[in-house]
C-alpha cells in the first residue's frame, strides 16, 4: 500500500523539521533577573528595577523596552549634578559579554509611564527588552514593596 510508506516519509520529514526548528531557536543568553516595580505604584508613572544579565559571548545593547501594561517605557539614569539629583533618558544601554547591569533606585532604571490600569501587589507585568540587533528578550517585573 502507498499509505504506509507515505506516512513513514511524512513522519521522518516532520521529525527533521522539528529538530531544525529546535536548533534554530537557541535559549536566550540575555535575561532580566529579579525584575520588580515598587509598590504602591502610581498608574501614570512607576520605576522598574532588576538586573540585565548578558551570558552571551558578544556585547549587546538594549535600545528599547516595551510592556503591554504601559503606553511608554524608557531607560533612564539618575545622576548627581552640582548636588542636585537629575534624571535623563538614555537611548542605548550597553551590556558587556559575560557581565550584567543593575537597574536600581537612584541609578539606571526603567521609567514606566501611562499605565493601562492599576497595579496590585504581587502582579506580574510582562516586559520586552529590544536589543540593537532586533532580538526581543521577554521578562517580567513583579509589583512588590522594596
Amino acid at each position: 500500500m502507498i499509505t504506509k510508506p507515505f506516512a513513514c516519509v511524512l513522519l521522518a520529514v516532520a521529525g527533521v523539521a522539528a529538530s531544525a526548528v529546535a536548533q534554530a531557536a537557541p535559549s536566550p543568553c540575555v535575561r532580566l533577573d529579579g525584575g520588580w516595580i515598587r509598590f504602591p505604584a502610581m498608574a501614570h508613572m512607576a520605576g522598574g528595577f532588576g538586573r540585565i544579565d548578558n551570558a552571551c559571548k558578544a556585547d549587546v545593547a538594549v535600545t528599547a523596552v516595551r510592556s503591554p501594561a504601559f503606553k511608554d517605557v524608557s531607560l533612564h539614569e539618575t545622576t548627581l549634578v552640582d548636588g542636585v539629583s537629575r534624571m535623563r533618558a538614555i537611548e542605548r544601554l550597553p551590556v558587556a559579554a559575560g557581565k550584567d547591569v543593575e537597574l536600581k533606585p537612584g541609578g539606571l532604571h526603567l521609567m514606566l509611564m501611562d499605565g493601562t490600569g492599576p497595579l496590585r501587589e504581587g502582579q506580574r507585568v510582562p516586559l520586552s527588552l529590544v536589543l540593537s540587533d532586533g532580538t526581543e528578550v521577554q521578562g517580567e517585573l513583579v509589583v512588590r514593596k522594596p
